[in-house]
This record gives C-alpha cells, sequence and structure tokens, in this order.
C-alpha cells in the first residue's frame, strides 16, 4: 500500500513539474514577445542603393520603426545575385533582430545554381509580402528600335553587337532579359553592374543599350526624357504609361516578369515574434502615406501572411525550374 502512495506521489510530483515548465515555457515566450523588440533591427538589402528593393525597404523602415520603438537600420549587402546578403540572414540569429528583404531572386536562385550555401526553403521564415513591382524595357532616347519587333529585327541583324545592363546575375533584369532572349533566340550580350542605380547610369552614360528595370530607379529619366520605354515586360500594361504595350502582346505569349518583394527572418525565429512582425509591416503598408509613397515609384502594395509569402516562394521555385534553360544558368 505504502509503495503504491509513493509511487502515485512520485506521479503526482512529475504531472506537476510538467506542467510546471509548459507554464514557465509559455510565460517565458509570452514575455519575450512582449519585451521584443530592445534593441535596433537590421533590415538586410541584398543589392546597392538605389535599386526598387532598396527604395522599397527604406520607404518601409520608417514606419515600422516607428511602430516597434526601436531603430531600423538598412544594411546593403549586394552582390552574387544576392546570394551575399542572404547567406548573412542564414547565418544570423534567429531572433528577429535580423530580417531581410528579398524579391525575385530568392525564387530564381536556387534552379540558377548548383549549389547555395544556404536551403531556400528551410533555412528562411517568411514574415510578409511587402510589394510587387512592373517592370518596364527601357532604351537610349537616339536607340533606332521604336517597339519590340523593331528591336527583335534590329538584334537579330547584328548579333552579339546590342548588350543588356542588369545588377547581376539572378536579378529582375537579368531575368527578364535572358528568358526574352531565349524565348526569341536572340543574341544579345550581359553587361552586369552592382545594383539598378548603377545599371540605370549604365543606359544613361551610353555603357549599355537595353535594360529591363522597375519603375523606382528609371520613372525620374523617363519623365525627364533621358530614357524611352520600349515595352512593358510586366503581364499588362501600366496605368501610368497605358500606351506602352507589353512583350506579351507583342513577342511573346505569356511573358511576365515582375518584381516581387518580401520580408523574411531566419528559420527558427520564435512563432510570437514573426506574427509580430507581420501585424506591424501590414499595419505600415496600410497607412495612407506609406501606400501613397509606393505607388509613387510605381509599386503595388501586396501584405498578407506569412504562409501567402511561402506559397510565392515556392510556387517561384518551381516556374524558374522549368523556365531557366542551361544557357541562362550562372556559370
Amino acid at each position: 500500500m505504502h509503495r503504491v502512495l509513493r509511487c502515485a506521489r512520485q506521479g503526482w510530483l512529475i504531472a506537476a513539474a510538467a506542467i510546471a515548465g509548459t507554464a514557465f515555457t509559455l510565460g517565458s515566450t509570452s514575455a519575450f514577445a512582449q519585451a521584443y523588440p530592445y534593441k535596433p533591427i537590421r533590415y538586410i538589402v541584398p543589392f546597392a542603393a538605389g535599386g526598387a528593393t532598396d527604395i522599397i525597404t527604406r520607404i518601409l523602415a520608417q514606419p515600422l520603426a516607428e511602430a516597434l520603438g526601436q531603430q531600423v537600420v538598412v544594411d546593403n549587402r549586394p552582390g552574387a545575385g544576392a546570394i551575399i546578403g542572404t547567406s548573412l540572414l542564414a547565418k544570423a540569429p534567429a531572433d528577429g533582430y535580423t530580417l531581410i528583404m528579398c524579391e525575385i531572386a530568392h525564387g530564381a536562385n536556387p534552379a540558377l545554381h548548383a549549389k547555395l550555401p544556404y536551403d531556400t526553403r528551410s533555412d528562411f521564415a517568411s514574415i510578409a509580402w511587402v510589394a510587387l513591382m512592373p517592370t518596364v524595357l527601357v532604351v537610349p532616347p537616339a536607340f533606332p528600335a521604336k517597339g519590340v519587333q523593331d528591336l527583335i529585327a534590329l538584334a537579330r541583324a547584328k548579333p552579339g553587337q546590342l548588350n543588356y545592363a542588369s545588377s547581376g546575375v539572378g536579378s529582375a533584369n537579368f531575368l527578364a532579359a535572358e528568358l526574352f532572349k531565349s524565348e526569341l533566340g536572340l543574341d544579345i550580350v550581359h553587361v552586369p553592374f552592382q545594383g539598378g542605380g548603377q545599371a540605370v547610369t549604365a543606359i544613361l552614360s551610353g555603357q549599355a543599350q537595353l535594360l529591363f528595370v522597375t519603375l523606382p530607379p528609371s520613372l525620374p529619366h523617363v519623365k525627364s526624357g533621358r530614357l524611352r520605354v520600349l515595352a512593358v515586360s510586366s503581364g499588362k500594361r501600366l496605368a501610368s504609361l497605358p500606351d506602352i504595350a507589353t512583350i506579351a502582346e507583342t513577342s511573346v505569349k505569356g511573358f511576365d516578369v515582375s518584381l516581387w518583394i518580401g520580408t523574411f527572418a531566419p528559420a527558427g525565429t520564435p512563432q510570437p515574434v514573426i506574427r509580430r512582425l507581420n501585424s506591424e509591416i501590414n499595419k505600415a503598408l496600410s497607412l495612407p502615406a506609406t501606400k501613397e509613397r509606393i505607388e509613387a515609384v510605381g509599386g503595388e502594395v501586396v501584405g498578407g501572411t506569412p504562409e501567402q509569402l511561402s506559397a510565392l516562394v515556392n510556387a517561384e521555385i518551381e516556374r524558374w525550374r522549368k523556365t531557366i534553360k542551361p544557357e541562362m544558368r550562372a556559370k
């Protein structure tokens, strides 16, 4: 009888300890979430300053910092088609104090590179899809082609003599140009630069002739007449450029390369922190001032859940695996 009571008492003690441990864990998690953030947050941009991803990040960082009560520091780490900056996030502590603003390269890099220093699906935690940026094909004002069909004829008449600028292998401008070349069998030379801003400068200075680019770094030059929009490379015409036809309309059916932009944290970041960041980003995106600033540079506010961003990444990985041909892969 004493033995039975002793065993029962031990069982109660174990159960009580388990309950207490669970309560402590839940309490600690709750306390951690409530305390977060208690120091500045680093927001990595894996591209140079001046490009669309950098501009959108800086627009978002201000209201996000105000909501969180901590400084949000934008840290540009360009190189290797976003791989350098993304690698830094993969190695960062999973505590919510290091984030990244990724874009289309994040989904394309697994198909472009035989080996990456991280796993795109398992090494990152999705937070929120931030924005969608349409892309256009711009040329210098004096460029002889007046439309996409003229460009195709010119490229075929002068194989290897035209060149296009990009912000590196895996960038939206690289992917759009290589897909365009591949679909039409064109020989146009790739000239990479360290970001969208530098790529635009290359067109302005005559170092390159073609550039698939988002509106933020190019729109001021389009308005001033220093650049000319030849075509829209997104799937539909732009409200701001209603008379400019899409590539899908004129030459390659179904052609659509837009720049999606989303925020990620390292895998293992506590769910309460993910939920807090997701909530604050969505609130920031819903502010009229934020929305107006994003729309002013040609962007479209998206927002949504972490699950929606994860679904987008998975779909993009599969899309580019099917789309990228051997000649498009990084050497």
